[in-house]
């Protein structure tokens, strides 16, 4: 059934792509800009990010892939972990080659999810955000809507029932598990706090329950034009945003003497 319906559903660019083949992110960026209703996404979350930093701000962006955040953030060093057009550098989340507490930030866009050891990424960014600085990223949610979307829908294995926090990692993109973020901010959020003293959760904002369906997202078609977005993301706003929610704004502090 999931297979019948992304391949009736799916984008005619995006069918059949490895999507672990950096050429496919080079797509995907010309997939983004295609549709105005998910750029339109890209462009909220993009904004919200960026406002957490002046630009002045010396902050790394993980896994740039096929976004435009530099466009708001004119500063921002971006990073992919395979080499590709468009990039500052070639960087594993895991081991950042940036000098203790030298960053005012670390931001990522559906990224966490992606990283096979969280654990190792969240004491890099520890050790390379200096105090005060934030680590901000836009990531899946799960919500009893969320859970079964993703199941049926999309690609990403997507496992909030796992005991662990790692998974294999063998595909740098296909391996995932997007009930990641929810995993580690609200079901083992205690957890995270006894792991990582030094960084402070300061915002956990679910959201989104409809947009990126109705937009197709960079693997299926466009449901909507982009002249609904405003009327949908009202419509979201106040009604389901937050039970039904499919993404989530985090925002992460690091504390400790400045």
């Amino acid at each position: 059934m999931k297979k019948y319906l992304t391949g009736l559903l799916s984008h005619p660019l995006s069918r059949g792509l490895d999507i672990d083949d950096p050429a496919t992110t080079i797509l995907r960026r010309d997939i983004i800009r295609s549709k105005p209703f998910l750029k339109r996404i890209y462009d909220e979350w993009y904004a919200d990010i960026s406002g957490y930093f002046s630009q002045s701000s010396k902050v790394l962006e993980l896994g740039t892939g096929a976004g435009f955040l530099k466009e708001y953030m004119n500063g921002l060093i971006t990073s992919e972990v395979f080499p590709t057009a468009g990039i500052d550098l070639v960087v594993d989340a895991k081991q950042i080659p940036m000098e203790d507490e030298s960053l005012d930030g670390i931001v990522m866009t559906n990224v966490l999810h992606h990283i096979p050891d969280c654990i190792r990424f969240f004491k890099e960014a520890e050790r390379t955000i200096r105090p005060g600085g934030k680590l901000v990223m836009i990531e899946p949610w799960f919500t009893p809507w969320s859970g079964f979307v993703y199941k049926t829908l999309h690609h990403e294995p997507f496992s909030p029932n796992v005991a662990e926090w790692a998974f294999a990692g063998q595909g740098t993109l296909s391996d995932a598990n997007g009930a990641l973020p929810w995993i580690v901010f609200k079901r083992d959020k205690n957890r995270f706090e006894a792991l990582f003293p030094d960084l402070r959760i300061e915002q956990i904002s679910p959201m989104m329950p409809l947009s990126y369906i109705l937009s197709g997202g960079i693997s299926m078609r466009a449901f909507l034009p982009g002249w609904s977005f405003d009327f949908i993301r009202s419509l979201e706003k106040m009604t389901v945003e937050k039970s039904m929610a499919m993404f989530v704004s985090i925002v992460i502090t690091k504390v400790g003497q400045a």
